[in-house]
């Protein structure tokens, strides 16, 4: 007989704003996730040689390493290539809709947590909401 535990989803969330990070980390803790985060690109990529998680959520504008010089980090390397990242820009960032190195975007100056269960469902399906809480 063998019991398997369910491994809960990881996420990384990277972003300067300690406000936008706490957010979106409570946000994808009440789903289930593991949630570790970072003040910026490089700090991320530090995460992600410890831990490959399942997405990650970065800004566009932070200092040390912007969150495009992450995704391109994280794009030619053949372990991470794959990870599903969302963007988190204000709409007034110069965040070009058309980055098509990430699968989904997300503005600041929005509900943000309505944009992020649109995100998720997008880029997890289903089954970023396996462990909810019923939030």
């Amino acid at each position: 007989m063998s019991i398997e535990k369910e491994v809960p989803l990881s996420a990384l969330v990277v972003d300067d704003s300690m406000l936008i990070r706490h957010t979106v980390c409570r946000f994808l803790e009440d789903l289930g996730f593991s949630v570790e985060s970072a003040t910026n690109g490089l700090e991320a990529l530090e995460h992600v040689k410890r831990r490959i998680p399942h997405l990650i959520i970065t800004d566009m504008s932070m200092p040390k390493m912007t969150g495009g010089d992450l995704i391109t980090a994280l794009r030619s390397n053949p372990e991470t290539a794959a990870v599903p990242v969302i963007v988190l820009a204000g709409r007034s960032s110069g965040f070009q809709e058309g980055e098509r190195r990430a699968n989904f975007a997300i503005f600041k100056d929005i509900d943000i947590e309505d944009q992020l269960r649109k995100g998720l469902q997008t880029v997890l399906g289903d089954k970023a909401f396996a462990n909810s809480s019923g939030r």
